[in-house]
């Protein structure tokens, strides 16, 4: 999907009691209320609260999130229902979204005062993305899609059991009611799946049934005396492609393979979608590998072109942030992140900003001089400053996402296999059984390696040494961390650790001077040093597990034997209940939450939190797609 700026709302307050958007001379919600509006038509036209009772997830997708009041008064009736399904998830497409402040100013008097303020404490910055905002513990999660409706609705995968019509009138917006636009709608919608307007339209119903609802004319909400209510009907059963089949939908146990922040994070997502998990790792204990690095970066990136691996790092780095939000402050967390930029003047950067539309709560560029002063150190180039990354010590992060998981360490998981009865075995270097569960996933990072070797000898892994540098004082110290030629982080107590090489195949396990004098080298020059520091031997030896196009691998793995279409990753069948979580390179941190979600959802089939075209680009069916448009090329 192409993305874009994206243009917030202009709100037009002055009228007491009415919330207009003059660019399309429309009201927000009618006079009736905007809860009594989302209730009557939204809610009541969906058979809602009935059809949510009893289960255990229900998806809701509005086309329109406006206010937020739809959300808001769906979110209120689940929960006041004692009868409600375990989690809820919403999602939500908008165009133009509120910037925080107006979303404040429109819920100043809302009839659901705490829903809203959580609703504008999670605000997330306005970029093209969809952001995961997560409430009531998760069980409540908003997907929230900025950017235009018809390649959004392309984009999601997600099965739909209530789809919320709403936007603005067909005359201002047309785009948002046009028969290709709601023909989309068929491609998410589950079996019984309904769908509810204030809309009634003749073009509108007549679209709907092309898309293959039935559709019902019913008494609506004054100053509208009508709205129609849907339920999808189609004449001919709709297959969805097999690689976008759940993969282990009834699944309510998982084994995870791998304790550092790969796996943390998966056992962290299952759990927040009702799964139990079983944490199996070779070392003594958690974060052992990579992930016990000391501290650790994370943050998004940006290019010219917004390509793949900007959205992918973006949309991985807001969900870390948003996550972050959501669990007690870890020590040792760092706030904010300076990066660099070694080629471009500071003019440029901010024209690539503007260009792009991305706003100044997700980077920023500063100029030389601003940059020296939010760091403390003598900076002589300018550099993008991403205010939500920052640095944090992985292990602690590992330690809280593994809360509730049961842990089995001290053993090493050799071997995998599923059984006629559809349970994954893992057993140990002694071939002893270890666990089953219907559902695994394989997070274990480079020591997972042999085996990933014999599930996929195809995929293209490259098991990479990294040296960090420690330095028990420094001066200057940075005030925050600082990344471009090399990283540097304040250690918090007078010293810095940075680095870090990158050596493919090196199995060295020791400490080398060499490497210390070229991380020494890299602060000297990142700090503008007159000379590299000196010091004792200190740091810290890993390994880190990477693909090639420098992304990761989350998804299932393909059937062998396939003879059918491949020119697609999401067209491949997948090896039933298994899900791989891995490659995340020297982005752990970035990537683990965004990654754990995405594991997690594949094995649930609850709605993705990442657009279709992302999630092709971190399958690891990728590279035999890859190979096989080589072949017939």
């Amino acid at each position: 999907m192409k993305s874009g700026p994206i243009v917030p709302a202009q709100v037009d307050f002055s009228e007491p009691g009415v919330t207009r958007a003059p660019d399309f001379d429309d009201v927000y919600h009618s006079k009736s209320g905007a809860f009594d509006q989302a209730r009557h038509v939204f809610l009541a036209g969906n058979g809602l609260p009935q059809r949510w009772q009893g289960r255990a997830s229900f998806v809701m997708l509005e086309t329109g999130f406006g206010l937020g009041n739809n959300f808001l008064a769906a979110w209120q009736a689940w929960r006041d229902d004692p009868q409600r399904s375990e989690r809820l998830v919403f999602i939500s497409i908008e165009k133009h979204p509120l910037r925080r402040e107006d979303l404040a100013r429109a819920h100043a008097h809302s009839p659901a005062p705490e829903l809203a303020a959580a609703l504008i404490e999670r605000w997330p910055p306005l970029t093209h993305n969809l952001h995961g905002l997560d409430f009531d513990g998760g069980r409540v999660r908003l997907l929230l899609a900025l950017g235009d409706v018809r390649p959004w609705l392309g984009e999601l995968v997600a099965e739909v059991d209530a789809f919320v019509l709403d936007g603005f009138a067909p005359a201002q917006n047309p785009a948002m009611w046009d028969a290709h636009t709601l023909k989309r709608l068929a491609r998410l919608a589950a079996p019984g799946a309904t769908a509810a307007s204030w809309c009634t339209a003749g073009p509108v119903k007549q679209a709907l049934r092309t898309a293959g609802f039935e559709v019902k004319r019913r008494p609506g909400l004054a100053p509208k005396w009508h709205m129609c209510s849907a339920r999808f009907a189609p004449r001919h059963a709709m297959h969805k492609p097999a690689g976008r089949e759940p993969l282990a939908r009834e699944a309510r146990e998982v084994l995870v393979v791998g304790a550092g922040l790969a796996g943390a994070a998966c056992a962290w997502a299952l759990r927040r979608q009702g799964m139990a998990c079983t944490v199996l790792e070779a070392n003594p204990g958690p974060a052992q590998e990579a992930s016990g690095n000391p501290l650790g970066l994370f943050h998004g990136t940006l290019n010219p072109d917004d390509g793949i691996h900007a959205r992918f790092n973006r949309a991985a780095a807001l969900a870390m942030a948003a996550a972050l939000e959501q669990m007690p402050e870890l020590p040792g967390r760092q706030h904010g992140l300076l990066r660099l930029e070694l080629q471009r003047s500071v003019e440029a950067m901010r024209q690539q900003v503007g260009r792009l539309g991305l706003p100044p709560d997700y980077v920023q560029a500063l100029a030389a001089s601003d940059a020296a002063h939010l760091s403390g150190l003598p900076l002589q180039q300018p550099a993008w400053f991403y205010p939500g990354g920052g640095a944090l010590p992985p292990a602690l992060l590992v330690e809280q996402w593994l809360q509730g998981a049961r842990l089995i360490s001290g053993r090493s998981v050799t071997r995998v296999e599923r059984n006629e009865a559809g349970q994954w075995l893992a057993f140990d270097a002694q071939g002893q059984l270890m666990a089953t569960a219907p559902a695994i996933v394989l997070a274990g990072g480079h020591a997972q390696l042999p085996l990933l070797q014999r599930l996929a000898p195809e995929l293209p892994l490259v098991r990479q040494r990294g040296q960090l540098t420690h330095l028990a004082q420094a001066s200057p110290l940075p005030k925050l961390p600082v990344a471009g030629l090399g990283y540097a982080i304040a250690d918090g107590h007078g010293g810095l650790f940075c680095g870090a090489t990158t050596q493919d195949g090196d199995e060295e396990p020791a400490l080398r001077e060499a490497d210390q004098a070229y991380n020494l080298d890299q602060w000297a020059r990142l700090a503008a040093l007159e000379a590299p520091p000196q010091g004792p031997l200190a740091g810290r030896v890993s390994w880190r597990l990477m693909a090639p196009d420098r992304l990761p691998l989350v998804g299932g793995l393909p059937m062998a034997g396939y003879e059918g279409r491949d020119d697609q990753p999401r067209l491949l069948p997948r090896v039933p209940g298994l899900v791989l979580c891995t490659g995340f390179a020297s982005r752990g941190i970035s990537w683990a939450a965004l990654c754990g979600q995405v594991a997690a959802s594949l094995l649930s089939g609850a709605p993705l939190p990442l657009e279709a075209s992302l999630l092709d680009a971190i399958d690891p069916a990728r590279f035999a797609v890859r190979r096989s448009r080589r072949q017939t090329t």
